[in-house]
């Protein structure tokens, strides 16, 4: 008889499962095909890729082909298509905005989208984490928006350079850009009708200069020049001493004459192109967590354009007594205090203190740099927190 013994099974190890070593499904890191997944659930969504489209690329690229247009058609009806004031409003008055919206709506879709087409259980069975899908979000959302932004935007800075202006406006005349001190001297000495009659001064000018319709806005008052009527009195004047007076006109007015510009700066634009690009940010990465904490896109949406055309603009330009603080803590504000200084104030309805904006900050509720910059880093961490708090805690 033959005896057989009991031979131990073999136990597969850990190094042994299939698979084992390359399962990263319980990681919070979301891996390239997460984020590539949620990249085409967005992209594949043709009436918010439209919208996306249309306002940061559309919008901007219409009103400037009607002004190519019209100067093209009627150069002496229609001002120039590009220049300093157009880039200027274009991006504190259109692209800031309405930038903000489209991208908080595309946050508020990417937050809520799973749940609207009841497609949250199905990845929560997959075992993937759910803090990783919800991270996966947000390289995916930013590749849609940012580009939409750059090109939007590069558009802008094309046109409003090539099609700038060749001559600039100045208290209703018309001068060469960029003159130095002596240049815009030399200019008022060979103009000297030009300057007395439209370059502010305090008193009116010679009885011999011909203002058109008088001393008033955009034809004086200047400088005296005493004549045989009695010291101080306009009087006829000698070609020499209305020259002097418009030099002297201009050497008082040379410092609002070169805050004007033919055309941005590389640098105001450098700037204001990462300027609207954090504002585009925050508004998706805000929208997601809203939209991730409410389950739903719609009120989310609504509450996102209520905050930034209502809320921002009120607690931007008015200081609410024993309320600064909480003030301070909008994010809106805060963005609006990193704003470039070539730039008008937003929401301020006009332009922000001169030709280039450089006192637009002054007219906001008070707030340091670095208040503004530790408000939009909070806005950001607690908002992305609560969206994912409230993913990881959702029933599947």
């Amino acid at each position: 008889m033959t005896t057989v013994h009991d031979a131990p099974i073999p136990v597969p190890t850990l190094a042994t499962t299939p698979d084992s070593s390359g399962d990263h499904r319980g990681s919070w890191i979301p891996i390239g095909g997460m984020i590539a997944t949620r990249f085409m659930e967005l992209r594949k969504r043709r009436g918010l890729m439209i919208a996306l489209i249309f306002v940061n690329i559309g919008v901007p690229t219409l009103f400037l082909l009607v002004r190519l247009l019209g100067h093209a058609i009627a150069p002496k009806s229609y001002g120039p298509a590009g220049g300093y004031d157009i880039f200027t409003n274009l991006v504190a008055g259109v692209m800031y905005v309405f930038g903000f919206i489209v991208a908080a709506t595309l946050g508020c879709t990417a937050g809520s989208v799973d749940l609207a087409e009841g497609m949250f259980r199905h990845l929560v069975v997959t075992g993937r984490s759910r803090l990783a899908l919800y991270l996966a979000r947000i390289p995916a959302g930013l590749a849609i928006i940012v580009p939409l932004v750059a090109v939007g935007f590069a558009i802008v800075c094309t046109v409003c350079v090539a099609a700038a202006p060749t001559s600039i406006s100045y208290q209703g005349a018309s001068i060469p850009a960029g003159l130095s001190i002596t240049g815009l001297e030399t200019w008022a000495g060979n103009h000297p009708d030009t300057v007395i009659c439209n370059f502010p001064s305090p008193l009116p000018p010679p009885s011999n200069v011909s203002c058109g319709n008088g001393p008033g806005p955009g034809n004086g008052p200047v400088g005296v020049i005493k004549g045989p009527q009695g010291a101080g009195v306009p009087g006829p004047a000698t070609p020499a001493q209305i020259r002097a007076e418009a030099v002297q006109i201009a050497q008082q007015n040379y410092g609002g004459y070169k805050q004007i510009f033919l055309y941005p700066s590389n640098s105001l634009m450098i700037k204001a192109g990462l300027w609207i690009e954090l504002e585009a940010g925050i508004g998706f990465i805000v929208g997601l967590g809203l939209a991730s904490l409410l389950g739903q896109r719609t009120v989310s949406v609504i509450l996102m354009i209520v905050l930034e055309v209502i809320l921002t603009p009120i607690f931007s330009r008015h200081v609410i007594p024993h309320f600064l603080n909480l003030e301070r803590a909008v994010v809106g504000l805060a963005t609006a205090h990193l704003e470039p200084g070539g730039l008008p104030l937003v929401f301020g309805g006009g332009g922000g203190g001169g030709p280039s904006g450089v006192n637009a900050a002054s007219q906001l509720v008070p707030e340091t740099t670095t208040v503004a910059v530790c408000v939009i880093v909070a806005w950001l961490v607690v908002w992305t927190a609560l969206g994912a708090w409230r993913m990881m805690t959702r029933d599947a």
